[in-house]
C-alpha cells in the first residue's frame, strides 16, 4: 500500500494561532482542493471544547478528509514538577483528540533544551514521561511519534533531542508498538547533520513523516544556529516548494520503501501561499508512484 499525503498550514501558523485571522474551517475548505487525502491538526489551532470539535470533524467529512497526525509540543524537559505535570495532562488530551478525530498519531516532543538541563537527565526525564503516557496512548488506539525536530514556532529554545545522538538515545530506549519516529528531514539538515544517515539508523522506527525542504535565505547554517535562542523561527530560515531545496527525496523514499513504509507522509510547505502546496503535492505524488507500490 502506497503511503498517503496530508497536509500542514505551515504558511498560515500565525493566522491561525495568533492573530486569528483565519478559522479552521476556512484552512480545511482551501486544503481541500489540493488532492491530498488528509489535514494534519496542530494543537495550537484547536479550541478544547465539544462543538467546536464536532464541527470541525464534520467539515473534514465533507470534504472527505482524515486527520490522521495531530501536531503537538509538548515540553517534557521542564524543570518545575508541576508545570511539567502539565505539560504530561495536555499530552493526554490531545492524545484524546486525536482519537476523537479518528487519526493515528500523536506527536511528542523531547521539549526545550535549556541550559541548566544536562544531556542525561534530560534524557531520561524524557524517556520517564514518555513511557508513562504508553498506556493512555494504547488505550486510545494512538501512536506516539517522536519527530527529530528543530524547534516549534512559539518556543524560545531549540529542541533538547535536537542532535541526532540524543534523538536515538531517546528512541532505543522506548520500545513499544505504540511509539515511533516523525522523520524529518529538514530538520537534520539545521541540526548540521546528513538526513540520510538519520533516517538510516532509524527507519526500522519511522511511522509518519514530514516531507519539507528548507532553504537560507540570507547567511549560513552557523548564522541561524546563533540566532536559535530567539522566540520562533529565525527570520533567515524559509521553507520552501519540496524538491527545490537540499533535500534527496529519491533516497529517502527507496529507503522507506525498502523497509515497507506505508504510512502518512505530512507536507510542511507552502510558506508562499497554495500555489507552492500544490507544487509540492504534484512532487510528492509523482514520487510516491516512482518508489512504492500499490
Amino acid at each position: 500500500m502506497k503511503p498517503k499525503l496530508a497536509a500542514f498550514p505551515k504558511c498560515y501558523m500565525d493566522e491561525l494561532c495568533v492573530h486569528k485571522t483565519m478559522t479552521l474551517f476556512e484552512w480545511i475548505e482551501q486544503a481541500a482542493t489540493l488532492g491530498v487525502e488528509g489535514l494534519e491538526f496542530y494543537s495550537g489551532f484547536l479550541e478544547d471544547d465539544e462543538t467546536f470539535l464536532r464541527e470541525a470533524k464534520n467539515s473534514l467529512t465533507k470534504h472527505h478528509l482524515q486527520m490522521p497526525m495531530l501536531c503537538c509540543s509538548p515540553d517534557f524537559t521542564q524543570p518545575d514538577p508541576a508545570l511539567l505535570q502539565k505539560e504530561i495532562e495536555r499530552e493526554k488530551r490531545m492524545i484524546e483528540i486525536t482519537a476523537f478525530f479518528g487519526g493515528r498519531f500523536c506527536r511528542v516532543l523531547s521539549g526545550q533544551r535549556r541550559p541548566e538541563i544536562s544531556r542525561e537527565n534530560g534524557i531520561a526525564q524524557v524517556v520517564r514521561v514518555i513511557k508513562s503516557l504508553l498506556p493512555f496512548a494504547q488505550k486510545h488506539g494512538v501512536v506516539l511519534n517522536m519527530e527529530n525536530h528543530y524547534k516549534d514556532n512559539y518556543w524560545q529554545y531549540p529542541e533538547f533531542a535536537q542532535k541526532m545522538d540524543v534523538f536515538c538515545a531517546i528512541v532505543e530506549r522506548i520500545e513499544s508498538p505504540w511509539f515511533g519516529v516523525n522523520y524529518d528531514p529538514s530538520n537534520t539538515i539545521l541540526a548540521g547533520e546528513d538526513p540520510l544517515v538519520l533516517l538510516e539508523r532509524v527507519k526500522h522506527r519511522v511511522v509518519s513523516m514530514h516531507a519539507s525542504d528548507r532553504f537560507l535565505k540570507s547567511g549560513t547554517l552557523e548564522d541561524l544556529r546563533k540566532e536559535e535562542d530567539a522566540i520562533g523561527y529565525a527570520s533567515r530560515l524559509s521553507h520552501g516548494v519540496i524538491g527545490r531545496g537540499i533535500n534527496d527525496y529519491d533516497k529517502i523514499f527507496s529507503t522507506l520503501s525498502s523497509v515497507g513504509f506505508e504510512s502518512w507522509i505530512s507536507i510542511e510547505d507552502g510558506m508562499g501561499g497554495m500555489s507552492e502546496l500544490r507544487e509540492s503535492v504534484h512532487f510528492l505524488k509523482t514520487k510516491i508512484d516512482c518508489y512504492f507500490k500499490d
